[in-house]
């Protein structure tokens, strides 16, 4: 095991990937019923959680 890794850390990526698929579920849901506004806020959150998993990703990688 590396001497940085975190259990912790690895399940805080895991919980940013599942939330940006259940946004991203719902922006494709609200895109669907023709909700525009609630499309773009959906897709920025979305589109944050994605970023925030990502970074986390390469902090808990190393």
């Amino acid at each position: 095991m590396p001497q940085g890794f975190s259990v912790a850390g690895g399940m805080w990526v895991l919980v940013c990937f599942l939330v940006a698929g259940l946004l991203i579920g719902g922006v494709w849901s609200a895109y669907r019923n023709g909700n525009t506004l609630l499309t773009v806020v959906l897709g920025l959150a979305a589109a944050l959680a994605l970023c925030l998993a990502l970074v986390s990703m390469t902090g808990a990688m190393g």
